[in-house]
């Protein structure tokens, strides 16, 4: 009863203001929000009347649809937003509407009793909901403003709108830039104060989303000055790429960090911003995957932080120079013609029958305009292979350009395949972009992970493989490409097709020869591959100054690899970051703690054998899967010192390390 009250109070003094200022031309000193005297100020200026009852057309279906293709992201990433606010205001009389940002409704959803009535004033999508079409709305005033607003009853500057109560929330990427909003609206006898708050609430929900999809490649820090923050919705996020570079920060970040420039797309590296370097971050995340990193800022202060990472994170970094950033496509790396030095066929070889069984049949079709199948499990090398196909053939001076289709947002591959032109949807840059597909005319393109490409676009590069033409996203014509094609997938494509996942006749348009690679565990090379990989990591020592021991050699063939030569190349990698400068052999002490943790996923038990016995029972024994790194590098040591009866210059000599390092590594508590 208070609460009725108190709105037909409110509704009367409304109506005391509306005479006043549309009757005598005073503007109100009080009883309106600042932002509702603005923008009766805008309307009355820009000469609308307030009391017009001729209904506004909608835009036609072929705007209306250009207008949807325009802002395909956003709504692809609203729509689960705006299902989630409906169940919340679900039976209230009221809807849930999405704008771009020229105040066109793309979406609603709504109780179909309020929808129905909501219809008669056109708030329904097609509609234009601007300033300069509607007077003051939520919407409208929303865009113009640049902040939540909230319109109730007759605050509405035309008259056949004072229905209506509404709050909304304005949409802004990662850059500042308006995307569009997300409002609530319902009659104004079912005012609800929670309302500005829940549309808030959508709009953090959805930026986060967009900013996560947009960031897919890039790990993820989020971060709140309070610990507890760490998991809301209040909580910043900050995109740092492969190598340390932080290269996006969304708008709760920025507040948190009191960066007041939207358009700033880059802080440099992580250490210019933190205290502590990106890979001791990430150090220290792994020893404690459940804890919050606590990282003092070096502007002052001190923050609670949590990194995650998405799969295409682990799916985008490559398998040569993992710590760096992704290659993207259009860079020039992958527009630069084949080097002498460039990986080969011939370069690949290394003694495994299985492997060289496969580079002979590629090698066959190499030149010829045979489709290229690499199927193989997860870090066996595919892209390798299709650059050594590339490089070994007559397009080896053309782009080679690769696209991870697994490692795309669904709502992204399209334009990332076909590209677009300028202002073809909202956040496209003005110049629009060239597509992969376009980017690879003379030279390859290698489709990482195919099988995992989403239907739609299937059928959409079926086409461009039939017709060698291309269309991006807004143009009026196709553009001719010249592409040798290679595909990869750790999927069995025929079941696939089977399943319905996969079109059958782009099965047969990408399957012209298929090769397999083996996996690490089957293969009977390993010793070449460990000493080539150890060359190209130990980049600050010479060719073959760093020796594996016969231990560590044994565990390394016996390990069943489940990651394959990637996980390989990070093992080694951390081998050599571990060895002192005057250390040349790398030993169970070398190796990352969690190679021994017996938690490795193993495809087959067969291939996880613990390490084979040392040649002679004198020898130092292999670690064993199961066993902490700790208590390997101390048996080591004490058979080391045992058979040098306590002589601790002997035992150095013996483990291949320098005196002072054995004492040091003694002083641990084993």
């Amino acid at each position: 009863m208070g609460q009725t009250l108190a709105r037909s109070e409110q509704a009367a003094e409304l109506a005391t203001l509306r005479r006043q200022f549309f009757e005598m031309g005073d503007v109100p000193e009080r009883g309106l929000p600042e932002p509702v005297i603005r923008s009766w100020r805008r309307c009355r200026r820009d000469g609308l009347d307030e009391r017009a009852s001729s209904r506004i057309d909608n835009v036609n279906r072929c705007e209306f649809s250009v207008a949807r293709e325009r802002s395909g992201l956003l709504l692809s990433h609203a729509s689960g937003v705006m299902e989630h606010l409906y169940e919340q205001i679900r039976s209230s009389g009221s809807m849930v509407v999405l704008a771009d940002a020229d105040g066109l409704i793309l979406h609603a959803l709504g109780d179909p009793g309020f929808v129905d009535r909501a219809g008669r004033v056109a708030l329904q999508p097609g509609a234009d909901w601007s300033e300069r079409q509607r007077g003051t709305n939520a919407v409208g005033s929303a865009l113009v403003e640049r902040r939540p607003i909230e319109i109730f009853g007759a605050e509405h500057y035309m008259e056949r709108n004072s229905i209506l109560t509404c709050s909304a929330a304005p949409i802004f990427d990662a850059r500042g830039e308006m995307l569009g909003v997300l409002d609530i609206s319902g009659d104004h006898r079912s005012y609800q104060p929670h309302t500005l708050g829940l549309a808030r609430v959508g709009v953090r929900l959805l930026e986060r989303s967009l900013f996560e999809s947009e960031h897919a490649r890039h790990m993820l820090f989020a971060f709140h000055s309070r610990a507890e923050g760490v998991g809301g919705l209040q909580e910043g996020l900050l995109a740092v790429s492969a190598d340390g570079e932080i290269v996006g920060a969304d708008r709760q970040a920025r507040a948190l960090l009191g960066i007041a420039d939207a358009h700033r797309s880059g802080f440099g590296g992580f250490g210019n911003l933190f205290r502590t370097s990106f890979g001791a971050a990430m150090d220290r995340a792994a020893r404690d995957p459940m804890g919050l990193l606590e990282l003092e800022l070096r502007a002052g202060g001190t923050v609670f932080a949590r990194p995650r990472a998405s799969l295409a994170w682990y799916a985008a970094t490559p398998v040569r120079g993992a710590a760096r950033a992704p290659r993207r496509a259009g860079d020039e790396a992958a527009r630069r013609p084949s080097s002498p030095g460039a990986i080969t066929l011939e370069s690949l070889a290394t003694g495994d029958a299985t492997l060289q069984f496969a580079l002979d049949r590629a090698g066959k079709v190499v030149g010829k305009n045979i489709p290229l199948l690499i199927q193989g499990e997860s870090g066996v090398g595919k892209e390798l292979l299709a650059q050594a196909c590339h490089n070994s053939g007559p397009r080896a001076s053309g782009p080679f350009v690769a696209l991870n289709c697994a490692a795309i947002p669904e709502n992204l591959i399209e334009s990332e395949l076909f590209g677009y032109t300028g202002g073809a949807f909202t956040g496209a840059r003005r110049e629009g972009a060239v597509g992969r597909i376009q980017q690879a005319h003379g030279g390859t393109l290698f489709l990482d992970e195919i099988g995992d490409m989403p239907l739609a676009m299937q059928a959409r590069l079926l086409r461009v493989l039939q017709e060698r033409r291309v269309l991006p996203i807004g143009a009026s014509e196709a553009v001719p490409v010249d592409i040798a094609l290679v595909c990869a997938t750790h999927r069995v494509l025929s079941e696939a097709v089977k399943a319905g996942q996969f079109r059958e006749d782009l099965y047969y348009r990408v399957n012209g020869l298929t090769v397999h690679l083996p996996p690490l565990r089957e293969r009977s090379d390993i010793r070449r591959i460990v000493e080539k990989l150890i060359d190209e990591e130990a980049t600050d020592r010479p060719p073959g100054s760093v020796r594996v021991g016969g231990d560590v050699m044994r565990f390394i063939e016996g390990y069943p690899w489940p990651g394959n030569i990637r996980q390989l190349q990070n093992v080694l990698r951390v081998a050599l970051a571990l060895l002192d400068d005057d250390e040349d052999e790398i030993r169970p002490n070398h190796l990352p703690e969690e190679i021994f943790s017996g938690d490795a996923p193993v495809h087959d038990k067969r291939h996880a054998p613990a390490p084979a016995p040392p040649a002679s029972a004198e020898a130092a024994p292999p670690p064993r899967r199961g066993r902490r790194l700790k208590e390997v590098q101390a048996d080591v040591i004490q058979r080391a010192l045992e058979e040098a009866g306590g002589n601790v210059s002997a035992a150095a000599r013996q483990l291949g390390i320098s005196r002072n390092t054995l004492y040091r590594k003694l002083g641990y508590k084993f």
